[in-house]
C-alpha cells in the first residue's frame, strides 16, 4: 500500500495567502486613518470672532437668542434645541465663543463662573465659579410696530 498524499496546490495557495494578508493590512491602514482623522476633527479649536457690539440700529435678526464666551482656559458648554438636536458639546478656550440664533434653547454650563452669557444681546448676570448652571433660553419678541 502506497503513502496517501495531498495534492499540494503550489502557486495558488501562494497567492491565496498573499491575498488574504493584503486584505487584512489594507484593513488596519483604512482603520488607522479613520481614527486619525476623527481625532483631529475632534482637536480642531472653535474659531474665535470678534464681532462689535450690536447697535440699536440693526435688526433684531442679527442678534443671537444665545452667545456665550469663555473667560478662562476650559469653558465646558452643552446647548441643545430643547427634546432636539445638540448643538454645541465641547469645551471652549480662552477668548472662544459661540451663538446660536434658534428660537428655543437649552444651556448647561459646567462652571458657571467661567463664561459671559449673552441672552438675545444683553448680558446674564454671571454664575458662581465651580457651580454648574442651566437654564432655557427664548428669542426676544419682535417689538410691535
Amino acid at each position: 500500500m502506497g503513502r496517501h498524499r495531498s495534492d499540494p496546490l503550489g502557486p495558488a495557495r501562494l497567492v491565496i495567502v498573499a491575498m488574504s494578508a493584503v486584505a487584512v493590512l489594507g484593513l488596519l491602514v483604512v482603520g488607522v486613518f479613520a481614527l486619525v482623522n476623527s481625532t483631529e476633527a475632534e482637536s480642531l479649536p472653535v474659531p474665535v470672532t470678534s464681532t462689535p457690539t450690536p447697535t440699536p440700529a440693526e435688526t433684531e435678526a442679527e442678534v443671537p437668542t444665545l452667545e456665550i464666551i469663555c473667560a478662562a482656559d476650559r469653558c465646558p458648554v452643552f446647548v441643545r434645541v430643547p427634546g432636539g438636536d445638540i448643538l454645541t458639546d465641547q469645551d471652549l478656550g480662552p477668548g472662544q465663543r459661540v451663538r446660536h440664533y434658534e428660537p428655543e434653547l437649552e444651556v448647561v454650563l459646567d462652571d458657571a463662573g467661567t463664561v459671559q452669557v449673552l441672552e438675545n444681546g444683553k448680558e446674564r448676570p454671571p454664575g458662581k465659579a465651580g457651580e454648574r448652571d442651566s437654564f432655557e433660553v427664548s428669542r426676544a419678541q419682535d417689538p410691535p410696530s
